[in-house]
């Protein structure tokens, strides 16, 4: 007798999906005079929106079909897929730059963005790679080869410049190292040796001038400081209960990007305490269900894979939020399943068809006993500590 998927959900992603499309209607709907000369009506971005999310629940249905065993053997190609793409952005004719970056490739009908591949990617090779018999977490060696990877991408990032991707990706790798029960020693270290390289990352102008602006917006109101504090005044204006839906002034060109990065301002002014708070629990709950699926799993594979997915989306929102509220410097990361941005949708789409047949539980016969490697890693664990008082 198969099991039902996890029919919650599926239902609070659609639920996020859903009004995600309202949300990029009200921020798009109203039209300036400067984008009317570019041809583009107040229904323009919203039929973009609808074909990307058409084409997300195609892939999440897709992800769902493919059983645990064949996304295990598809790990390594899909990293190496997504590292190839990545190389693409840098190649005259299909890589496109923007805002002084060169995150994405040309691709009909539009555009993506190879990283959020690239984070996907690593949650199923990081699994397949804790989830092998000869995968020890007392050995360095079992430690460097997936920073080692993980290192690879990131100076690739670096150079598009995409500093938010890369440290999404740090954070997301040790973050499931941690899980496996890697030493702490090892997690530490590499820390503590990453950071006179992230000094010296955020000394760079445009950088410096976004942590300056986070601390003190009003230091620049017109300048660097503009987006924030027009965030705060998004925020501020909605109260309890918002101004109504479709109502915002911020998005008449006082805030930039409010159907993107900050569309969750545009939530707070609209909708006020009560709708942010909706759209915060439901990503809460999303999260919960995607950890209840791992403390269920009984394969390695299965355990590991839940977790980083459910933390891959998780992260993204937990930064979004942050961000417009003003608690860490501003990242071009978009709010997951709510803003414009197809790339992020159709990933995070994938990563819940995934979920979604993993809630299913898996097929006895071909389940690993999660116990015996468990009872591996102890036994190691205690080679290492036993003897010492």
């Amino acid at each position: 007798m198969n099991k039902m998927y996890d029919r919650w959900l599926l239902l609070i992603t659609v639920l996020l999906v859903g009004f995600g499309s309202l949300m990029i209607y009200s921020s798009t709907s109203v039209v300036t005079p400067s984008l009317a000369k570019k041809n583009i009506t107040q229904f323009f971005y919203f039929k973009k929106h609808f074909f990307t999310m058409f084409l997300g629940f195609g892939i999440m249905f897709a992800a769902y079909r493919l059983k645990p065993e064949t996304i295990k053997k598809l790990a390594l190609p899909l990293l190496i897929f997504s590292f190839l793409l990545l190389i693409l952005v840098f190649i005259p004719g299909i890589g496109i730059s923007a805002g002084g970056a060169r995150r994405w490739i040309r691709l009909w009908p539009s555009t993506f963005q190879p990283s959020e591949l690239v984070k996907l990617s690593m949650v199923i090779f990081l699994a397949k790679y804790m989830s092998m018999q000869d995968y020890r977490t007392d050995s360095f060696v079992s430690f460097i080869k997936p920073i080692g990877i993980m290192a690879v991408f990131q100076v690739i990032f670096l150079k598009q410049p995409d500093f938010g991707a890369t440290v999404s990706l740090g954070i997301l790798t040790l973050s499931m190292l941690f899980l496996s029960g890697m030493r702490l020693r090892y997690l530490l270290s590499l820390t503590v040796l990453a950071v006179p390289l992230i000094i010296k990352l955020v000394k760079e102008p445009y950088r410096w001038k976004r942590i300056t602006s986070f601390l003190n917006p009003w230091d620049d109101p017109q300048g660097s400081g503009f987006q924030l504090i027009q965030s705060f005044i998004a925020l501020g204006s909605g109260g309890l209960k918002g101004v109504g839906l479709g109502e915002s002034k911020q998005k008449l060109m006082f805030l930039p990007e409010t159907h993107t990065d900050f569309i969750f301002s545009l939530v707070g002014e609209e909708l006020g305490l009560v709708g942010a708070t909706v759209v915060i629990a439901l990503f809460l709950v999303l999260f919960i269900k995607g950890i209840s699926i791992t403390n269920k799993a009984k394969d390695s594979f299965v355990y590991y894979l839940s977790f980083g997915l459910s933390i891959m989306i998780a992260l993204q929102a937990l930064i979004n939020f942050f961000v417009v509220t003003g608690m860490i410097p501003t990242k071009g990361l978009p709010l997951p399943f709510i803003s414009y941005g197809g790339s992020s949708l159709l990933m995070n789409m994938a990563a819940v068809g995934i979920l979604l047949k993993l809630s299913k539980g898996e097929d006895e016969r071909k389940v690993i006993d999660r116990t015996r490697d468990m009872v591996i890693r102890k036994k190691a664990l205690r080679a290492v500590y036993g003897n010492r008082s």
